[in-house]
């Protein structure tokens, strides 16, 4: 009972920290229209904004790989959240485009480092009491944004006040921040012994494995917000009050199904689910393309949503558990495919038409699959009183 009085403590604080880094993203992203008028922005200028905050994610990878050596994951996350909260102040009173830049570019490498650090706490928690949580915590940042968007709508009913809004969301920031660090744990998952010495610089085979398979990963997730509304508009044809549900039936479907994946993972082991998964969301959305409509259209997003749902949470594991030099890599690969991809897509359909641009989306889901198929991942856990080990994935 004792045992997992701790591991519910951990757990709800580190949730709290999945929570926040989607509850500080979605509260900016929901006011850029605000941003837009009070600084007077193109549609240029709102995209290289948008661009700044992502670009300081992936250069973040240097960093954070040092910061995780010196200060550990749970300092890491302290600070990184706390810049976060910073970072909402910041771009508050912004007075110029040059200046909300800066913010956003900090912002961007304080996402980076709270990613890695937070992931390498939901490892090392799976680790220790021997129960799968990963996906549990990758739906809460799923909910942190969707009630980001809610209070943002509560708020602007009253104010449409930047620094009003951002002062409750950070105050709302740092109590959930001083609540969950109490409990969140101290010790990292132990390097891999075939790591020692190693030069994160040069990564082992099953790195440069995990970070392609999270490249091709987060490319898929990616597209169903950037690209769903659009293919339902010009190709399926679709009425303009139906353009939203391609994003929330796949929103909706990821969430749903990560509150049960961690069950997925224990009984049927981390690859299996990241296989099956993959392979379920290219071949359910290929399947839509080629039939062609709304309903169709629908049920290929969903069965993204649905097969793409443990495949990021479960790359994050193995990640971590084969050390947090490779954890740091495959993070920053992740913001890399969330980057590259919608302008990759955006190519092909510029080329052809955006059939084929989301037909790219359904290769990129099984690509991800033919990645982890080198990789051997160690099994579900046995007990949860069996002792703590590393157990890294390791190439076959």
């Amino acid at each position: 009972m004792r045992r997992m009085t701790e591991f519910r403590r951990s757990q709800l604080a580190i949730a709290a920290l999945f929570w926040l880094l989607g509850f500080q993203y979605s509260t900016w992203a929901a006011r850029i229209p605000a941003l837009t008028d009070r600084l007077h922005l193109t549609s240029a200028e709102v995209g290289v904004l948008l661009l700044a905050a992502g670009a300081g994610a992936a250069v973040s990878f240097p960093l954070v790989a040092k910061l995780m050596a010196i200060l550990g994951s749970r300092r890491l996350a302290v600070g990184s959240a706390l810049t976060l909260v910073a970072a909402l102040a910041g771009l508050a009173v912004a007075p110029n485009y040059p200046s909300a830049l800066a913010v956003l570019l900090v912002d961007g490498v304080a996402v980076g480092c709270l990613n890695v650090a937070m992931n390498a706490q939901g490892a090392a928690l799976e680790a220790a009491f021997r129960r799968n949580t990963m996906a549990k915590l990758h739906a809460l940042f799923s909910g942190g944004i969707f009630a980001a968007a809610l209070f943002a709508s509560a708020v602007t009913t009253f104010s449409h006040a930047l620094p009003l809004h951002f002062t409750i969301a950070g105050v709302l920031l740092l109590l959930f921040l001083l609540a969950a660090r109490p409990a969140l744990l101290k010790h990292d998952l132990p390097a891999p012994e075939n790591a020692a010495g190693r030069r994160w610089a040069r990564p082992s085979g099953v790195a440069a494995w995990l970070a392609l398979a999270m490249i091709f990963a987060t490319i898929t997730e990616g597209a169903m917000t950037d690209w769903s509304a659009l293919y339902l508009k010009e190709i399926a044809h679709a009425a303009p009050h139906l353009l939203p549900l391609g994003i929330a039936f796949t929103s909706a479907m990821m969430a749903m199904a990560r509150l049960f994946a961690d069950g997925w993972r224990e009984r049927w082991g981390d690859k299996r689910v990241v296989l099956v998964g993959g392979a379920l969301a290219g071949a359910g959305l290929a399947v839509a393309l080629l039939a062609g409509g709304v309903a169709p259209a629908l049920f290929g997003f969903s069965c993204v949503g649905l097969g793409m749902a443990a495949v990021t949470p479960c790359l994050y594991v193995a990640a971590a558990r084969n050390g947090s030099a490779t954890l740091t890599m495959v993070a920053a690969m992740g913001t890399t495919g969330l980057l590259a991809g919608p302008p990759v897509i955006g190519f092909i359909a510029e080329g052809s038409n955006l059939a084929w641009g989301m037909g790219a989306v359904a290769v990129t889901a099984w690509l991800a699959v033919l990645c982890v198929v080198p990789i051997r991942w160690p099994g579900p856990p046995a007990t949860q009183e069996a002792p703590v080990t590393a157990g890294e994935p390791s190439e076959v």
